[in-house]
């Protein structure tokens, strides 16, 4: 990564939200990659707030909270007067088997068969174990997804739809394992959920697959979640075997570029 030889003044930028949420998961993207492939090394210097305003053209703002969510993943350490700087992995820290995923360069295609079996057997348990208080917490997660508009948003409340399942399973080991891909995950949402190529009518998707688990079907809560997942496999064309790294680069740049026409 190498600093801009721009005007130490960063250049205007949008400041929509939906432009603001896309820029951050853009920086956001490329830091951590560079930082987990070890392209900045551990104990690197980041370049200063402004430096990287800069080089990725956007608001201070912006970059502030890229540095929060890296630190928050333990990925840097800030310093004060000092700057941030690059923390040395371990296994133990969250989103461990990110990486590990990561460097194995799984497409598209491969994510979503490895989501099937995981998420269908997930929904079934929950339909048969879920309480009162999961049933609740499931459909504030519904609504709140049926109700975002940004597409960053929805991706994030997408998210927390599914989680809510495997909470409501009541098997931690499916939580975990869902957890350990929840990073790849969000970047398939932030596709689904922002490109109507991905939308296909009678399909059955939250709302069906939320009904039956509040009916405590569990086998139609199963069949509704492995329809909703398969509907990747039909719709996403040739970006199925693309690298999910690769496929949430461009279409991130594609959508930025979409709000700046």
């Amino acid at each position: 990564m190498q600093s801009s030889g721009q005007s130490s003044a960063p250049p205007r930028v949008p400041h929509g939200p939906a432009h603001r949420g896309l820029l951050t998961e853009r920086i956001a993207r490329r830091l951590e990659h560079d930082i987990r492939s070890g392209q900045i090394p551990v104990g690197q210097k980041l370049p200063s707030e402004r430096e990287l305003a800069v080089e990725f053209e956007a608001s201070r703002g912006v970059v502030r909270e890229v540095l929060r969510r890296l630190e928050a993943q333990h990925l840097i350490e800030v310093a004060p007067g000092r700057g941030s700087f690059v923390c040395e992995q371990t296994s133990g820290q969250a989103r461990g088997y990110d990486a590990l995923y990561r460097a194995g360069r799984p497409t598209v295609r491969q994510l979503i068969e490895a989501r099937i079996p995981v998420e269908t057997e997930m929904v079934r348990l929950a339909a048969l174990r879920a309480t009162e208080d999961d049933i609740s917490a499931l459909r504030t997660a519904r609504d709140a997804l049926e109700g975002a508009s940004d597409v960053v948003d929805k991706a994030r409340a997408d998210l927390a739809f599914h989680d809510a399942i495997a909470v409501a399973s009541k098997n931690p080991v499916l939580r975990i394992m869902l957890s350990s891909i929840s990073g790849m995950m969000f970047e398939l949402m932030l596709r689904s959920n922002s490109d109507p190529s991905i939308g296909e009518p009678g399909v059955p998707h939250h709302p069906e697959i939320f009904e039956a688990l509040e009916a405590r079907d569990a086998e139609l809560a199963s069949a509704r979640m492995r329809e909703h997942l398969m509907l990747g496999l039909r719709t996403y064309g040739p970006d199925l075997d693309v690298q999910v790294d690769l496929m949430a680069r461009n279409h991130i740049e594609t959508l930025l570029e979409q709000r700046q026409a």
